[in-house]
């Protein structure tokens, strides 16, 4: 049986960026759910900063800078909530391995995990291309 391939993460980084451009400029907000599975939080991405990590190319870190613009629903920490201010993501995306994902680039549903070597790199570059301000 013939191996299938996955897009390469160089192709996968320039088409979300380009998607994220997209979105950045209509101001689509970015939506989460909060904590207490009542309510959503409304963000719009600002800045973002994509690495590979150094010894699995079939893994993506990625910061993002996050401006909140609104909730809906009940929120857990109403009082806490600012419109206007400026919180940071950091996640990844992976190649899948099963199921309907398999080859195909999906965000990391768990917290990342990042080697030591790659963790200062990714911050630096962060820091480099304006995402963390």
């Amino acid at each position: 049986m013939k191996r299938k391939r996955h897009e390469p993460a160089r192709e996968f980084i320039a088409r979300k960026s380009e998607k994220f451009e997209r979105y950045r400029q209509r101001l689509k907000p970015v939506r989460m759910k909060d904590i207490g599975r009542k309510g959503r939080h409304r963000f719009i991405r600002e800045a973002w900063t994509f690495m590979v990590q150094q010894n699995l190319p079939e893994k993506v870190f990625i910061v993002e800078r996050l401006r909140k613009i609104k909730f809906e629903g009940k929120i857990a920490r109403r009082s806490i909530f600012r419109e206007g201010d400026i919180e940071y993501r950091i996640g990844y995306f992976i190649v899948g391995r099963i199921g309907q994902m398999r080859w195909r680039w999906t965000w990391g549903q768990f917290c990342p995990l990042i080697p030591k070597r790659d963790f200062a790199r990714l911050l630096r570059k962060a820091e480099r291309e304006g995402t963390i301000t």
